[in-house]
């Protein structure tokens, strides 16, 4: 046999071998990362049936964001999720500390078809394919802290708003890099005293079936409240054990009350509002939430604060 025959034999067994090695490593780390997967916690569903229509991409790790920002949306409020990409729910980097927003959503009937593309493209929907109504909110707080305790546990704090509000993003990142309490918070308008409104013409009408005592526990109002992820993803692990009812923040306020946790402040004043207040520079700056505030508006009022940085405030450093 010539020599430049054995030689190349020789060379197509190397390189055999080589590919069977290269083949071998491949399995072994596909197997190892299936197994490191395969051995986090369970996450079990709270959803009777109902499956995820949507999730995004992953955008956690070890050094995920510092708050996340979960907004219920209805699933006709296109150009309010615009607006709000646009505004308040942009990724923002403050001080080092990086928030990120997703949208809450429950199946969109005749509109899924425009909804699966808006996600596609935004990736920051997520859905489950239960009713999109008022009195499901409580399952999209349910999705959001699923999502969150199951496929973002490293982030620092979540905060669950509506899309009709305000939120001053720069403002809460700073109270809470230095607030003292990063675990077991909660925190927002706090709600004392509160019971159930008996009036069946009423939104919020809650029958003696469904609750029957005449005052909820401490809560938070559902227009935006904000929890340590540690305490969120206690309240996931014990959300089967509160009583279901169809008013998302007292459903919260009754799963911290199992927990035996109330919710604190995290300003002397009061930064969380409920109601739609005026805009100036220097009241929207030390602020968090404002509701009623319209699309146009949202844009008004973000680009009002992003270029004022230089326009010093009473009280300002």
């Amino acid at each position: 046999m010539h020599l430049t025959s054995l030689c190349g034999n020789r060379l197509l067994k190397d390189v055999t071998v080589l590919l069977m090695i290269f083949c071998l490593i491949s399995v072994f780390l596909r197997n190892r990362d299936w197994s490191r997967s395969s051995a986090q916690p369970p996450c079990p569903s709270r959803f009777n049936g109902f499956s995820f229509l949507m999730r995004p991409a992953i955008r956690c790790d070890n050094s995920g964001p510092f708050l996340v920002l979960l907004v219920t949306s209805s699933s006709g409020r296109f150009q309010t999720r615009l607006a709000i990409r646009r505004t308040w729910g942009i990724e923002r980097l403050v001080g080092g500390a990086r928030s990120v927003t997703y949208f809450l959503l429950g199946h969109g009937r005749q509109r899924q078809h425009f909804i699966l593309r808006e996600g596609a493209l935004h990736q920051d929907i997520i859905q489950r394919d239960f009713e999109d109504t008022y009195h499901n909110m409580t399952l999209k707080v349910l999705l959001g802290l699923q999502w969150l305790c199951c496929s973002c546990p490293s982030v620092s704090f979540v905060m669950k708003t509506d899309s009709d509000m305000f939120v001053n993003t720069d403002y809460l990142i700073k109270l809470l890099s230095r607030h003292p309490h990063r675990r077991n918070l909660l925190t927002g308008i706090i709600m004392k005293g509160f019971g159930p409104v008996r009036e069946n013409s009423s939104k919020w009408y809650i029958s003696k079936d469904e609750y029957p005592r005449d005052k909820y526990p401490p809560y938070c109002s559902g227009t935006g409240f904000v929890l340590s992820t540690d305490l969120a993803c206690r309240m996931w692990e014990v959300s089967e054990k509160a009583q279901k009812i169809k008013i998302e923040d007292v459903y919260v306020g009754l799963c911290l009350a199992v927990l035996e946790v109330e919710p604190m402040k995290i300003h002397s004043q009061q930064v969380f509002c409920s109601h739609k207040v005026p805009f100036s520079i220097c009241t929207y700056r030390q602020l968090i939430t404002s509701h009623w505030v319209r699309d146009y508006e949202k844009l008004l009022f973000w680009r009002g604060l992003q270029d004022s940085d230089d326009e010093k405030c009473r009280g300002e450093p």
